[in-house]
Formats: structure tokens, C-alpha cells, sequence
């Protein structure tokens, strides 16, 4: 199985299905390419949305859509195509997860500054919401991290399955942006409110879920991250 245990409900159900085809015809045709290669690749690609977000323009803020699924399908590749062929590396997992939080600050922090370019009576709160999503859209990526790494579980894996996870986070900018041109900007306006809310509310029950259960009580927990 080419997927993950953690994979969010987008992932599980419509991006496998094209990425894993993808990785198939790479691992078939014997490509030279390697992983992080790879990896680095589908990070170019995915910032190419920051640049069409900041051109203010509705159609090209549903083409950058567009782009951000597409990446968003193709960031199963890498991993996929090193686990099809032997080649999985600590590196190649933390070059991943690094430069997929860059594609992830370069899209939010792109929309929001054509957000205040198109609605500058909202600045203050339009720079107060773009913070939010960055930092919620990160912090999610922090706890399931910190998790693994500190209590050796991944929060996604007990009690309320990840809403949050960048699979469905990048899907809901794909589909807001794809109403630019039909409803205007507030489509992403409205997409990052979501984005922020929901992270943060992940982010605190992911909190409470593994305090309830116990995980690290007692003394139990690694060292501390400063």
C-alpha cells in the first residue's frame, strides 16, 4: 500500500487515486529521479499559486487553485515513489515536511496580501486573519510532529480524526478559489477564516485528546523542544 495510516479524508479518497497511478508509471519506466528530487520539484510548483494569488487577478486565483490541488496530489508522489522503491530516508522525510510548510506559508501569506490589496479598508484584520491561518496551518503540522516525536504517537490516530490536515486544507483553497471569479475575493476570505478556525480548534482538542488518554503522564514524556 502506497498510502499512509494518516492520510486525511482528501488524500485517502481522491489524491492516492491519481498520485498513486503517477508513482506507478515512474516506478515502471524506471525514471533516474530520486525522491528528494522529486520532492523539490512539487515545492516549485507549488509556490508558482503565491506568484498568480498576488497578481489580484479572479482567473488566475482559480488557476492558482488548480495548481494547489495539483500539488497537493503530487506531494503523495515523493513519498509513494520512495517507499515503491526502497528509497525512504529520515532526510527525504525532513526535507518534505520543511518545504511543504514553505508552500504552505508562501499560498496563505499570497492570499492574504492580495486580500488587502483588493480590500484595503480591511487591512488590520485581514493581516490579524492571515496570521491565524499560517500559524494554525503550521501548528497542526507541529503538534502531529511533536507527537511522534516526544510521546511516540501521532495525535491523528487517536479519537477525532484530522479535519485539519494540509490534504483538505489545500482543497478548500482549490475550491474558494475556483469561486474567485464568480464571487469575488471574499471566496478567500471566507477560506481563510475557515482555515484558522478549524486549525486552532484541532490544535486545542488534539491538546485535550492527549492529556484525557494519559500520553506522557507520570513522567513519561521525552525531552522538551526549547
Amino acid at each position: 500500500m502506497l498510502g499512509k495510516s494518516t492520510d486525511g479524508l482528501v488524500s485517502r479518497y481522491i489524491n492516492r487515486r491519481v498520485s498513486s497511478r503517477i508513482t506507478a508509471f515512474l516506478v515502471k519506466h524506471s525514471t533516474s529521479i530520486t525522491p528528494n528530487q522529486l520532492t523539490v520539484l512539487i515545492t516549485v510548483i507549488g509556490i508558482i499559486p503565491s506568484l498568480l494569488y498576488a497578481s489580484q487577478d479572479p482567473l488566475l486565483a482559480a488557476i492558482a487553485g488548480v495548481i494547489v490541488q495539483l500539488n497537493s496530489i503530487l506531494d503523495g508522489v515523493d513519498g509513494e515513489y520512495a517507499r515503491a522503491t526502497g528509497r525512504t530516508s529520515p532526510y527525504g522525510a525532513f526535507l518534505d515536511a520543511v518545504l511543504d510548510r514553505v508552500v504552505d506559508i508562501s499560498i496563505l501569506g499570497s492570499i492574504g496580501y492580495a486580500l488587502t490589496l483588493t480590500m484595503p479598508y480591511l487591512t488590520p484584520t485581514l493581516y490579524l486573519l492571515s496570521l491565524a491561518a499560517i500559524t494554525g496551518a503550521v501548528l497542526v503540522s507541529y503538534v502531529h510532529a511533536r507527537g511522534e516525536a516526544s510521546l511516540k504517537i501521532h495525535p491523528g490516530k487517536i479519537g477525532v480524526k484530522c479535519w485539519a490536515s494540509r490534504d483538505v486544507r489545500l482543497f478548500l483553497v482549490f475550491l474558494f478559489s475556483l469561486a474567485v471569479p464568480v464571487v469575488g475575493w471574499l471566496s478567500l476570505l471566507a477560506c481563510l477564516t475557515i482555515i484558522a478556525v478549524t486549525s486552532y480548534v484541532y490544535v486545542l482538542w488534539k491538546l485535550y485528546e492527549m492529556w484525557k488518554l494519559g500520553v506522557g503522564r507520570g513522567g513519561q514524556t521525552s525531552s522538551h523542544l526549547s
